[in-house]
This record gives C-alpha cells, sequence and structure tokens, in this order.
C-alpha cells in the first residue's frame, strides 16, 4: 500500500452535558487502531482521527489527530479527505448532542432533569456525498437487531464501497474487547462471515479487503 492514504476514525466521541458531564459510549478505540497500525505496517500513510480514548501510538506512518465531540471530528474528517485514497469510518460517533450545554456544572436537585438533543453531523454520509469514483469509502455497523438488513441499508444510504458489521449479539465482540467477529458486505451484495478472532487478525481481514477494492478502482479506471 505504498503511496496509498488512508483516514482513519477511532474510538467515541463525547458530547458535553456541563463541564464534567458527557454523553458518549463504550468505544475503547481498539478496532481503529488496530486498523491504522496494519495499514501503516504495508506502506500506507495513515490520518488517524481519534476521539478519546487511553490508547497511544507510534508509528512514522500514522499521524494522529485527536479530537473530542462529533463536529470535531466531522470537520477533521472533511478537510482530510480529499486528499486521501480511502477512509474507514471506524468511530463509534454520538448520534445526539445537547442542544444547549451548560457552562459550569449542573447541580443535584430533588427535581428532574431533561435534556433536549440534537442529531451530530453523519461523517460517513457526508464522505459518501464527496467520494470521487477513485476513492473507496469504508464504514462499520454495530447492530442488535436486523443485523444483516440494517447494514445494507446504511450501506447504501451512505455510498459505501464496503460495511464491516457486528453484532452486540456475538459473544466476544463489541466494545472494550479485545476480539471481533465480523461481516463484510460489499455494494454488489457479497456477504462474507468471520469467525471470532483478535482485533489485530480482524484488522488483517479488514484491509485485506480494502486492497482489494483500491485495486479494483484502479483497474476500472483504466479500463475507461
Amino acid at each position: 500500500m505504498k503511496g496509498v492514504k488512508i483516514l482513519i476514525t477511532a474510538g467515541p466521541t463525547h458530547e458535553n452535558i456541563d463541564p464534567v458531564r458527557f454523553i458518549g459510549n463504550y468505544s475503547s478505540g481498539k478496532m481503529g487502531y488496530a486498523l491504522a497500525e496494519s495499514c501503516a505496517a504495508r506502506g500506507a500513510e495513515v490520518i488517524l482521527v481519534s476521539g478519546p480514548v487511553s490508547m497511544e501510538i507510534d508509528h512514522p506512518s500514522i499521524h494522529v489527530i485527536k479530537v473530542i465531540s462529533t463536529d470535531q471530528m466531522y470537520k477533521k474528517c472533511i478537510n482530510f479527505f480529499k486528499g486521501c485514497n480511502a477512509a474507514m469510518m471506524t468511530a463509534a460517533v454520538a448520534d445526539f448532542t445537547p442542544v444547549k450545554s451548560s457552562r459550569s456544572k449542573i447541580k443535584r436537585t430533588k427535581n428532574k432533569l431533561s435534556l433536549e438533543l440534537k442529531p451530530t453531523p453523519d461523517i460517513a454520509a457526508r464522505l459518501g456525498q464527496m467520494k470521487s469514483d477513485s476513492q473507496v469509502l469504508v464504514g462499520f455497523a454495530l447492530e442488535t437487531e436486523n443485523e444483516i438488513r440494517n447494514a445494507r441499508k446504511k450501506l447504501e444510504k451512505k455510498n459505501l464501497d464496503f460495511i464491516v458489521l457486528n453484532s452486540l449479539k456475538d459473544e466476544g465482540a463489541g466494545f472494550g474487547k479485545d476480539t471481533n467477529k465480523i461481516t463484510i458486505i460489499d455494494r454488489h451484495n457479497n456477504i462474507k462471515d468471520f469467525e471470532l478472532k483478535p482485533k489485530r487478525e480482524v484488522a488483517e481481514d479488514i484491509v485485506n479487503e480494502l486492497e482489494k477494492c483500491l485495486d479494483d478502482q484502479k483497474k476500472a479506471m483504466a479500463e475507461e
């Protein structure tokens, strides 16, 4: 993958309620960081846009950009995607953010507290709109029901080249684990199921599929 530039998002995003509380999820960033290492090991230049995680990575070909919120991640991805050959949207971004964030800590009272939420920017969908014929866009889906059907809808709606699906129903898969069990679905409706593996090995399977997509794109453009 020498000469290939890849954008990868990883981890969760945090949406502030006040200076000490936020809306977020349990994503550890392990899958995204493993993908970054796999791509860099194959010679690619990687831009890793990471939400708040405890992980660190040290590789001369991996440029880490740290963000907190979905809006920050969105802006960085929009800025860098134009110059990339591919993007893998591994981050588990928050889908909603408070309409108002308090500048001071909200004190405990005996009354109920209601939060009004609004949707966050859909990063993958925006990149799907921007994507050129020479770029590859990979999405990720974590589902709890109707997994294949929901993943297919996401693939089509966001103009992805393929989507990586994993289910919270699969033991050993999901947030915070060192293992994962995935299914890859491409835009031609080809479905590949993989067994439970360490996330580093899962990353190799995903990057193999990415390499194949990039090669197919090159061949298609050469034929034109």
